[in-house]
């Protein structure tokens, strides 16, 4: 008996902490449930109506299209396009944020986003037969994006024309050479045309153009350039309208190096030229200018061609049968109707430094062929550089129109640049 009252006290005691156990593991259990489902909600469950999370959570943006409309003309795929005035890029109910306009090379077309971001135009006229593609973009008044990318093809030309330049490519010139660009068809939109050639120099010059007629556009700074320029010539005609229907084609840079200054100034009264380098005096060369009947131009002249040997004959220049030289030698021409500065083998000795005997040319003495290189005309031949000034005073004639050779220094600055 003794056994069971103490068997059963052990059974309701372990029975009692069983009890206990289970009601602390309930309340636990939906303390944590509680937990989570507040942590899940959060405090304000009104925010869960707002489309955003609550407290801990991430935000999602505004993702309604954008309001900005971007148009491009002309329209994607159009071929035949006009190089000129038809690209146009606009935003409507936005402004543009970018615009890229690009050939199949990769290089962009240089324009500007007006100062209301609503419109885009080039700066440049589109280079002939290219498919350019359009990427723009514009932004509503909440920032939101609007892009579009079309593609079009430009004309291909029927007409076309080129621009013929001296100096050459790579070639070192006298202070007095100007670029000088002869187009092979006459140009009627010559703001055009000029708009598409850039002439740079460095050291950095004030350059301007001038047109002679209506096909040749001469460039040079107001004084002869400085010994050592580096000048760059950037002829970017390709698709330029030079004319109704007739297109350039042509896209080249060229470069060339003035070299040492030299001037030298002719006097036709005391019959001698005085060869000044890098303002030093270096030679007084005895010279005969042209007769009384025939005088030699004033003014500054460039020298733009060298001849070792050439023919001179009357009949090309004006002067009928009066001389036909089969072999001048050291040749230098100074205008294109046919003023030289040459070497002269067929006059006496005793003409130069004293009078005045050719056709309007400047004549040295020389040996026939040209091959004694101590003559003063050779001498002054292997001297001169294309580019090269010579002037002349104290002739009884006009002064040289400029463009009568490359002589637009005979023109004042204020008439160059007007």
């Amino acid at each position: 008996m003794n056994g069971q009252p103490i068997s059963g006290t052990s059974v309701r005691a372990d029975s009692g902490r069983r009890g206990r156990g289970a009601t602390g593991l309930s309340a636990l259990v939906l303390g944590a449930l509680l937990l989570l489902v507040t942590a899940c909600g959060g405090e304000d469950t009104g925010d869960a109506g707002k489309g955003g999370a609550g407290k801990g959570g991430a935000r999602t943006g505004d993702t309604s299209a954008s309001q900005a409309v971007v148009k491009v003309v002309p329209q994607d795929g159009a071929d035949s396009v006009a190089t000129s005035g038809a690209l146009k890029i606009s935003a409507e109910q936005g402004k543009l944020s970018m615009v890229k306009v690009s050939d199949p090379k990769g290089a962009e077309v240089e324009g500007k986003i007006a100062a209301d971001g609503t419109s885009w135009e080039p700066d440049q006229h589109l280079a002939s037969a290219t498919k350019y593609k359009v990427h723009a973009v514009a932004k509503d008044e909440k920032g939101r994006e609007s892009a579009k990318d079309t593609a079009f093809t430009t004309l291909v030309p029927k007409n076309t024309f080129i621009g013929q330049y001296t100096p050459e490519d790579g070639s070192t010139v006298g202070v007095g050479m100007p670029v000088s660009i002869h187009f092979t068809r006459g140009i009627t939109d010559p703001e055009a045309v000029e708009k598409a050639i850039e002439v740079t120099a460095d050291p950095a010059v004030e350059i301007a153009g001038h047109w002679f007629g209506n096909d040749r556009l001469d460039f040079r700074p107001q004084d002869y350039w400085a010994a050592g320029t580096k000048v760059t010539v950037k002829l970017d005609l390709d698709g330029v309208e030079g004319r109704p229907g007739v297109y350039g084609k042509q896209a080249k840079t060229v470069s060339f190096t003035v070299g040492r200054r030299q001037v030298s100034t002719v006097d036709a009264n005391t019959h001698r030229m005085k060869v000044v380098r890098d303002g030093k005096q270096i030679k007084d060369i005895a010279i005969s200018a042209g007769a009384p009947a025939t005088t030699t131009y004033n003014g500054k002249m460039v020298i733009s061609e060298k001849l070792r040997v050439t023919r001179m004959n009357g009949d090309t220049v004006g002067f009928g049968g009066e001389y036909d030289i089969k072999d001048v030698p050291h040749a230098m021409r100074l205008s294109t109707s046919g003023t030289f500065i040459h070497g002269n083998y067929w006059g006496g000795s005793g003409v130069f430094g004293n009078t005045n005997t050719s056709h309007g040319c400047v004549g040295m003495l020389d040996a026939r062929g040209g091959g004694d290189p101590g003559t003063p005309a050779a001498w002054f031949f292997n001297n001169s550089l294309i580019g090269d000034v010579v002037v002349v005073t104290n002739s009884h004639d006009k002064t040289i129109q400029p463009d009568n050779g490359l002589n637009g220094w005979n023109m004042d600055w204020s008439q160059w640049t007007k």
